[in-house]
């Protein structure tokens, strides 16, 4: 017997897959790739983290490096050099006080030896890539200029095959010269300030500012690699996920380079190695019976399901025969918001996890496993379910990590700090533009990643905003339609320029700490008052992106007071009272500031840090850290989806 309905069934899966497809076209606006370097049976992958020689141009004008042309010849014979690990911040390496604080050119070089194949064989390209590096950088290879590229916390690359070529005999000596200086049009923004009153400071000196809350880290944070693909390659890859009943859908669109004709096929893979769907050409949709979605961690028995896309390319050039093999992790997941719900799957998510940075003892930003590794068995201990990248793009590596486990980011471009009216301007936003260009381009086909954050707390009261956020969250959109766009909002619900354009609505406020200290029967009114003022006027959902309170590990104080544990955990619990309420309403998240203590510039409002964290920052527990994991444990059971073996505390 066939369903009366059968047509229609036919009809609204058609339907789907055209809208898919209409997505889609929007969402291939960058014609080049950032790829993830993966290794296969086409592709090596060499890693040049270590030790690398390091100087930094300690000149008036920090200028003697070019002047002197430092590139030109091995970086010990310009001068004294020192050791530096990469990655890593270089502020924290040394006893040396003026390179903590230093603003201006570094430099680093290091010799590498390149396998004899990749020289030898002309048909293979061979690439640089820095993973990040703050934030202006120029890079040579045996004294020619290959690349620059302006902002940190994003990759750039450049192809080297053929200056490693010019004289095989001659080792590959790298040169990065990184410049951390702030300026107005950067992002993040800053000002220089010279000091010239010859009474009070001495020749010469001048300081960094700049309007955001943790250290300035600089060097070179990610890895740097070479790594291979042969002549005609798989340049860039975009999926773009939807299922109907228990159908998955997967549109992808292959981006080719160096062949006018190639032969592509694309394999989609489940985690038990059984191919399930396969298709011909650049560009199509794979089909998945019986799919398994990508679900966040907590909210379904089996998270961070990923399959396999394996895309294997062939080409020709008359003389040579080109093969590429390229693996792509694929969660297919849906996201969507109303005015009252974020909607993953078509299931209410509510974000009940933390604000992170990059940022540790020693290494400073620079990349670290066992960090990393240890943060996630702390957060999956807490039972938090999500994290906002602020206020800058993690690691891939850690992104990666977050689509395994089910960890659901919002992900968060540099721009925090934009309080002054110069940084509204035209170069600024040009600027803006292309970090989000670069930010969408590799974070794109990461299933974790579903809400894009613009900027963090910037000063959307002033007119230029409007104009500035309108046009920035309209383009980032076009970018990828398929993930909501916000940006983290502190001002008042009033005067807010850019509120109107974002699809949620992300609100930091810290009532009781820096608006009447110490007065904690403040917090229900006022928090109440902020969320009814929000949503009155904007009607979009609402997560509160921030809340906290400095809490000094082994500070105690009954009553509490400022300062001690005792008092950041009635702060925590006066705001859970009030999220509650809300959030049967229209409040679809809460983000505890912060996951972990954290290093800032020195200053009367710092003791070593920002202590806000429910971790110290050597990761061990404060009493907010219990009283967090109590209830995310009973936020996550409440939704009713969990085995019983996973509830709080069995678990644990």
């Amino acid at each position: 017997l066939v369903s009366p309905y059968y047509g229609l069934f036919i009809l609204l899966g058609m339907f789907r897959v055209v809208c898919l497809l209409a997505v889609f076209d929007a969402v291939c606006l960058l014609d080049t790739g950032m790829l993830f370097p993966r290794e296969s049976s086409s592709r090596e992958v060499k890693e040049l983290n270590g030790l690398w020689d390091f100087r930094a141009d300690q000149s008036p004008n920090r200028n003697q490096g070019f002047d002197r042309a430092w590139y030109k010849s091995r970086l010990a014979e310009t001068g004294p050099v020192i050791d530096m690990p990469v990655p890593a911040s270089y502020n924290d390496i040394t006893q040396d006080p003026a390179l903590r604080d230093f603003i201006g050119w570094v430099w680093y070089e290091r010799e590498v030896v390149v396998p004899a194949r990749w020289v030898a064989d002309g048909g293979t390209r061979v690439v640089l890539r820095v993973g990040s590096a703050h934030y202006y950088s120029v890079v040579w290879v045996n004294g020619v200029k290959v690349t620059e590229h302006d902002g940190g916390h994003l990759p750039f690359e450049v192809e080297i095959g053929s200056l490693i070529r010019k004289d095989p005999t001659v080792p590959c000596r790298i040169t990065i010269a990184v410049n951390n200086t702030l300026t107005l049009e950067t992002l993040p923004p800053g000002t220089i300030q010279h000091m010239d009153d010859r009474t009070k400071y001495p020749e010469g000196f001048f300081v960094q500012n700049f309007n955001f809350d943790f250290f300035n880290y600089a060097g070179i944070h990610r890895p740097v690699l070479l790594y291979t693909t042969p002549k005609a390659y798989v340049d860039d890859i975009t999926v773009v996920t939807d299922f109907l009943d228990n159908t998955g859908l997967v549109k992808y669109n292959v981006s080719v380079q160096g062949a006018a004709n190639a032969t592509l096929s694309v394999t989609l893979i489940d985690k038990d190695g059984r191919c399930v769907a396969t298709s011909n050409g650049p560009a199509g949709v794979l089909k998945v019976v019986d799919v398994k979605l990508w679900w966040p961690y907590l909210m379904h028995e089996n998270p961070g399901y990923l399959y396999s896309m394996e895309v294997r390319l062939t080409a020709a050039d008359g003389k040579s025969t080109f093969e590429d093999v390229y693996s792509l992790p694929v969660g297919i997941r849906t996201v969507s918001v109303t005015s009252t719900q974020f909607l993953i799957n078509n299931k209410p998510f509510y974000f009940h996890g933390v604000n992170k940075h990059e940022d540790s003892d020693i290494r400073g930003k620079g990349l670290d496993w066992p960090l990393i590794v240890k943060d996630f068995n702390l957060m999956k201990w807490l039972g938090a379910n999500s994290f906002r990248t602020s206020h800058y793009p993690y690691a891939e590596e850690i992104l990666q990590m977050c689509d395994r486990h089910g960890i659901v980011v919002i992900d968060e471009c540099p721009g925090v700090g934009i309080k002054d009216i110069r940084s509204f301007g035209k170069a600024s936003l040009t600027h803006h533009l292309v970090v989000m260009d670069e930010l969408v381009r590799r974070d794109k086909n990461h299933p974790s990643v579903v809400m894009w954050s613009v900027a963090n707390e910037p000063a959307a009261e002033m007119p230029p905003a409007e104009f500035y956020f309108k046009t920035l969250i309209q383009h980032t959109k076009a970018l990828d339609p398929t993930r909501p766009v916000t940006y983290i909002t502190a001002s008042n619900y009033a005067r807010d320029k850019g509120a109107p354009y974002v699809d949620v609505i992300c609100v930091n406020s810290y009532f009781s700490w820096y608006h009447d200290p110490g007065h904690l029967e403040v917090i229900p009114i006022q928090l109440n008052t902020q969320f009814e003022n929000w949503y009155g006027k904007y009607q979009k959902p609402i997560i509160q992106s921030e809340y906290g309170a400095d809490a000094v590990p082994g500070l105690h104080s009954d009553p509490p007071v400022m300062f001690t544990e005792e008092y950041q955990k009635v702060v925590l619990q006066s705001y859970h009272n009030v999220f509650d309420q809300k959030r049967k309403q229209y409040v679809i998240g809460e983000l505890i500031w912060n996951f972990a203590d954290f290093m800032t510039v020195q200053g009367i409002l710092r003791v070593v840090g920002n202590k806000k964290g429910v971790f110290t920052r050597q990761r061990q527990p404060k009493a907010a850290a219990f009283i967090l994991r109590e209830r995310y444990w009973r936020l996550a059971n409440e939704t009713g989806r969990l085995p019983p073996w996973t509830k709080y505390p069995c678990s644990l």
